[in-house]
Formats: C-alpha cells, sequence, structure tokens
C-alpha cells in the first residue's frame, strides 16, 4: 500500500510540476487565478483556518475510538500469532 501511495504523489508531483511550468510559460501566475476565481489569500487562509477548524476535533474523536481498539487488537493479535507459531513442529520432526 506504501508503495502505490508513494507512486501515486510522485506522480502528482510531476504533472504539477509540468502543467505549473506550462502555465507560467504562458504568463499565468497563482495571483491572477486566484483574483479570476473571485477569492482572495485572506478568504482562502479563512477558508483553511476554518476546514482545520472542523476536522482537528473530529479526528481527536475518531482516535479515541480506534486508536484503544487497535491496540487491543494488536497486542492480542500478537499474542495469539506467537502461540500458534510455538507448537509448529520443526521440519526435520515433519518427515
Amino acid at each position: 500500500m506504501f508503495n502505490r501511495l508513494t507512486r501515486t504523489l510522485v506522480k502528482v508531483l510531476i504533472a504539477s510540476l509540468i502543467v505549473g511550468t506550462i502555465l507560467a510559460h504562458f504568463g499565468i501566475t497563482t495571483d491572477e487565478l486566484i483574483k479570476t476565481a473571485g477569492l482572495s489569500p485572506d478568504h482562502i487562509g479563512d477558508l483553511v483556518r476554518a476546514g482545520f477548524a472542523w476536522a482537528l476535533p473530529n479526528l481527536a474523536l475518531g482516535a479515541l475510538a480506534i486508536v484503544p481498539v487497535w491496540f487491543v487488537l494488536f497486542v492480542f493479535g500478537r499474542r495469539a500469532r506467537a502461540g500458534t507459531d510455538r507448537f509448529t513442529p520443526p521440519l526435520s520432526a515433519v518427515r
């Protein structure tokens, strides 16, 4: 999974670099795009802050439920796997 995520991020970064280079060649800047969209840098900053203000409490609430469950499954799942491997006969005894 991590390998797929890394490849996808690299592809997005390269595509962004190519598109940014093409737009810069034609004289299109981020300021022009923001003004054309009817936004201002201050308004975008307000939107980002509002997004974080919404997301962080929800992340914390979800983590309070998920992390203890994950920890219990991690501890007992590991112990169960170790217990089954302990009683596996060696290959020399199987023959």
